[in-house]
């Protein structure tokens, strides 16, 4: 099979969660185990990072295998999903896999794939591992793909395991309150290892706190050691400044990932860099800092509240449950623009009610629908819109509903983009 066959072979014959939703989702790791025994344990021959969380694990993922690269590390990156090409999922050193890698490895797996019948994730989990024991990294971070216990990456003996943030997604498989979420991210916690906790909540400290101790797992509660201040974009637009602050000792850090709620990853990400310089890491500040600075840049990161042009602004963002869609409305109301237009798609399977709810009403909205079987139809979500009093049309492709809003939009005003991935990954010029 040449490359466009085998993407079809792996996005048609196995399933996908990203596409089709439940029907995808396995509740045990049994065929990722047995894969990877196949595969020779591939998980077992690098050092690892897992990250879970709610939201900013993405972009907690991406800071520390930045800072570790600048470091001078071979760091693999393993995140999901992918926004425009199913080779970034799978990264060292900021290069995506090769495309004839993963033609080797559907050639070379294809009989046993067809027999085990493993899930697109599990199937791209195990080609992951395979991937960075072969090209031999030094340090692979690896985020979770949904909740942790049962989640295909949770074969992996990690060094370090970071959790961000607990907020109410995915309720249909990892449960209808904090509570009962934080368990099932905390299924990452490994017996001894260190766990880094990003955000202290009220309903989920004592989950972590519980599940570490009966693990003998040291637990750090990043924002009880880092106090982060968001300071604001730096003179050029390109950079969010932040002032840190730990035993009394004040930095000043900046981040290339735009969007305030950085502030909330960025505690965990520095715990989580002390705790493996505490390992005998040779990172210092420069690379922290540089690493920090240039995240996206050498880790290929999109869509984390990313300029798109000027004049009139767009932005978009890949954020789409509850305390995402949250932080960006703060982060707009924040900015300085003459009009709000919302160009917003979603997937059948959230929570709609509480999202349309934190959306502002004086915007001009454009419901649209990414091209999955999992995209609401843009008409529902019209008439959902217009019960919370967000008014708007239809216009179901995204690009076509960003060209209309770009040419009615005044030179002073705010394009924003969003609402799920699937849509900010259909973006043509992302």
């Amino acid at each position: 099979m040449n490359y466009q066959e085998t993407l079809d072979y792996l996005f048609n014959a196995l399933p996908m969660f990203q596409r089709i939703g439940a029907a995808a989702f396995k509740k045990d790791l049994s065929n990722t185990i047995q894969l990877c025994e196949h595969l020779g344990n591939p998980q077992n021959k690098f050092k690892s990072i897992h990250v879970a969380g709610t939201n900013g694990k993405g972009s907690s993922s991406h800071a520390i295998a930045a800072v570790l690269q600048e470091a001078g590390y071979k760091v693999g990156l393993y995140t999901s999903p992918h926004l425009k090409s199913f080779t970034e999922r799978i990264k060292i050193n900021g290069k995506e896999i090769p495309a004839d890698k993963v033609i080797e490895f559907v050639a070379e797996y294809k009989g046993y794939l067809d027999e085990l019948k493993p899930s697109f994730f599990e199937m791209t989990v195990g080609m992951a591992f395979k991937h960075f024991a072969d090209e031999r990294v030094d340090y692979a971070v690896v985020e979770v793909g949904m909740g942790g216990r049962l989640d295909s990456t949770n074969v992996l003996r990690p060094e370090l395991c970071l959790i961000t943030n607990i907020g109410l997604d995915h309720t249909q498989f990892l449960g209808n309150t904090l509570e009962e979420i934080a368990v099932e991210k905390a299924g990452i916690i490994k017996s001894k290892t260190p766990v880094v906790i990003s955000q202290s909540q009220v309903e989920t400290k004592p989950v972590f706190s519980e599940i570490a101790s009966e693990r003998s797992a040291p637990i750090y509660f990043a924002d009880e050691n880092y106090l982060v201040l968001f300071k604001g974009l730096s003179s050029d637009g390109l950079l969010s400044d932040y002032q840190v602050f730990k035993n009394n000792e004040e930095s000043c850090v900046s981040i290339d990932l735009l969007g305030k709620y950085q502030a909330k990853n960025l505690a965990g990400v520095l715990m989580s860099i002390d705790l493996l310089r505490g390992k005998d890491l040779k990172i210092e500040e420069r690379h922290i800092l540089k690493g920090l600075a240039h995240a996206s840049k050498v880790t290929g990161l999109k869509g984390r509240f990313q300029k798109l042009q000027e004049a009139p602004l767009v932005y978009c963002d890949t954020g789409h449950n509850v305390d995402g869609i949250r932080m960006i409305t703060a982060q707009i109301q924040e900015m300085d623009f003459r009009k709000l237009h919302m160009i917003l798609g979603m997937v059948n399977d959230k929570d709609l009610g509480e999202v349309l709810k934190l959306l502002p009403k004086d915007a001009e909205y454009t419901f649209c629908q990414a091209n999955i079987p999992r995209a609401l139809e843009a008409e529902q979500l019209k008439e959902q819109a217009e019960k919370q009093g967000l008014m708007g049309r239809v216009i179901k492709d995204v690009n076509e509903a960003l060209t209309q809003a770009i040419k009615k939009a005044d030179k002073k005003d705010l394009i924003f983009v969003g609402g799920s991935t699937f849509v900010v990954a259909e973006i043509e010029n992302l």
